[in-house]
């Protein structure tokens, strides 16, 4: 049986986020057009579907690390921003992602059944988000074709 550990993330996430564009629960929020991804970017994302690549993210990541809270996500999603002087003398930083988006992505994925909260512990994928991932992980390893994965599936 194949895992989402068997198929490589940015293929995983690419279909995941396929998958996720056909959600209802899953949509973009009004104000996601105009907010930033963190405190060190001076933009919002130029991507259409970022909303469901992100939650898509946020689902693996959920289910590799989990359970996991959102402050520890947000170092994840974080950056490392280099200091504002002139020569650039002063050491890097690191700064967090936005804990709004992440937060909004987790509970609509909560909404949609993939992930559930433990007071104790934060959030942990579901046996549906469990599934959700290995079957399109196995359809990801179909997809590739390539000598050296065939040994996973």
């Amino acid at each position: 049986m194949t895992t989402l550990y068997d198929a490589p993330p940015e293929e995983l996430i690419e279909a995941l986020t396929e998958k996720l564009a056909d959600e209802d629960d899953i949509e973009q929020p009004d104000w996601a057009v105009v907010a930033k991804t963190g405190v060190d970017r001076e933009l919002p994302p130029e991507q259409d579907d970022f909303w469901q690549r992100r939650a898509a993210s946020l689902l693996r990541k959920v289910a590799v690390d989990g359970p996991v809270g959102v402050n520890s996500l947000r170092s994840e999603y974080g950056s490392s921003k280099q200091g504002t002087t002139r020569y650039r003398v002063r050491p890097k930083q690191k700064s967090k992602g936005s804990g709004n988006v992440i937060r909004t992505a987790l509970q609509q994925l909560e909404d949609a059944g993939y992930v559930e909260t433990s007071e104790a512990d934060g959030r942990r994928i579901t046996g549906e988000g469990r599934s959700l991932l290995d079957d399109t992980a196995g359809e990801v390893l179909e997809d590739l074709d390539r000598p050296e994965l065939e040994r996973y599936a």
